[in-house]
């Protein structure tokens, strides 16, 4: 597949999405965003890859919305500029609904609708001079698609307090946030992620981590009574798994336990 703004590969069961629009620190038009998606759907589908893991070409991980393209659709009708949006909305949610393990790695700033990108990864790891802002209120516009997963991530005072200063955190900040998972040296942090990625993708059986992930979505919104009976169905279900009655045969029988790629 030819993409124009991102790289696309996978490499030993990681499926590898690498933002390559250097010269605009990375910024969201409709092709990049077309073209996360064509990957991503891709990815998902390919039995192969295991985890994915989003980084970026250049001095930043994704500055957002190319401004100068957002500058372009203020003349377009409301269901035009509705469309575009919703092209970011699927992306968005392909990430959320994803069975496969999504891993950030974030080498410079990741603002705005970049860090939407990293947050709705299961993990992000950044370099101590990796920066994160929801900035869209400060030129005007609205981090409206991100708000509905940052409150799911951090919860809504903290969600409120970063979405309405447009603020930008370093990366110890974010840490504490909760919006990213670990500091990382800079001279570390593509090994650290690559074995992270790997131990994952090696110790953990593949339908269960979509099954976990799937579950923790669905949960959300629910009661306790209704999500404790969700998980209670889920738990039913999963025991009667081929991946289940290979995991449990495998450690009773003190063999060890690899899930390698199809």
């Amino acid at each position: 597949m030819e993409y124009q703004y991102i790289e696309a590969l996978i490499e030993e069961g990681i499926g590898r999405i690498t933002l390559n629009r250097p010269d605009k620190r990375n910024a969201f038009n409709d092709q990049l965003v077309s073209e996360l998606k064509m990957a991503l759907h891709i990815f998902i589908e390919d039995a192969s890859c295991r985890i994915i893991v989003f980084a970026g070409h250049g001095p930043a991980f994704s500055a957002g919305a190319d401004l100068s393209y957002l500058q372009s659709l203020q003349n377009n009708s409301l269901e035009e500029n509705l469309a575009d949006s919703r092209a970011l909305m699927e992306l968005y949610k392909l990430m959320y609904d994803s069975p496969k393990v999504l891993i950030a790695r974030v080498e410079g700033p990741a603002l705005a609708g970049g860090c939407g990108l990293a947050t709705l990864c299961d993990f992000c790891f950044a370099v101590p001079s990796a920066t994160f802002g929801y900035t869209e209120v400060r030129i005007g516009f609205i981090p409206a698609l991100v708000s509905v997963f940052l409150v799911r991530k951090i919860g809504d005072a903290r969600a409120r307090e970063l979405l309405l200063s447009g603020d930008t955190l370093d990366a110890r900040e974010a840490l504490r946030y909760g919006i990213i998972s670990f500091v990382v040296a800079a001279d570390d942090i593509v090994a650290t992620v690559d074995s992270f990625a790997k131990n994952i993708a090696s110790r953990c059986a593949p339908g269960s981590l979509a099954a976990t992930r799937k579950l923790l979505a669905d949960v959300q919104d629910l009661s306790l009574n209704d999500a404790l009976d969700l998980a209670a169905l889920r738990n039913a279900e999963t025991r009667s798994s081929d991946e289940c009655r290979k995991g449990i045969g495998l450690f009773l029988n003190k063999e060890p336990i690899v899930w390698q790629p199809s």
